[in-house]
This record gives C-alpha cells, structure tokens and sequence, in this order.
C-alpha cells in the first residue's frame, strides 16, 4: 500500500507550527519582537508598514491566544501596551532565524 494514502497533513508537527505562523504578518511580527523588544503596537505598525489597525490587532491577538507573545498594558493615560515573546515565542526564534540565514544565503 502506497504510505501516503493513509498519511494526513493536519496531523504533522509541520502542520501545526504554519498553522501558528501562517498569515502575512505574524512571521514579522514574531521577527520584529526578537529583534528590538519590548515593542508598542504604534512602533509594531511604522515597523509593518501599511497594515491597518485592526488587521494588526487582530494577528497580535492571535499570537497572544497561542502564547507566543505576552501583551503588557501599564495603567497611564493615554494607555501603555507593550509586547514582549514568551518563552515559548522564543523557542519559535531559532525557526525564522533558519529562514532568515537561508534567506541571505540564497537571495540574489
């Protein structure tokens, strides 16, 4: 029997750690934690670029649900609200970090 016609993708490590990343921002997101942490959303959005708000509070929320990053608001007026990567958001680090050094190996 051909080992592939019982064989499932959602059902593979591989699957489930793009299911974390997929999207257009949440890889850059993660990236820009790694590099200049703690971050504020304004900060997180001039990062981005042309990302709208909701879409951007919408990926950090998704991110936070999968406990890859922690949201820190400080009670002040205007409020405060910082992101930082949680322990297991930093485990993740050593995957796009793998992406990136395949990246500058391999870019024209």
């Amino acid at each position: 029997m051909n080992p592939i016609a019982e064989a499932n993708f959602a059902d593979t490590g591989y699957s489930y750690t793009l299911s974390l990343i997929s999207g257009k921002y949440k890889p850059i997101i993660l990236y820009c934690l790694m590099e200049y942490e703690p971050v504020r959303f304004n900060e997180m959005q001039r990062y981005l670029g042309k990302v709208t708000d909701k879409t951007l509070s919408l990926h950090l929320k998704e991110l936070e649900q999968d406990g890859l990053i922690h949201r820190e608001m400080y009670p002040e007026v205007p409020p405060k609200v910082e992101y930082t990567l949680t322990e297991r958001g930093r485990s993740l680090m050593q995957v796009l970090d793998q992406l990136c050094t395949w990246g500058n190996e391999h870019r024209p």
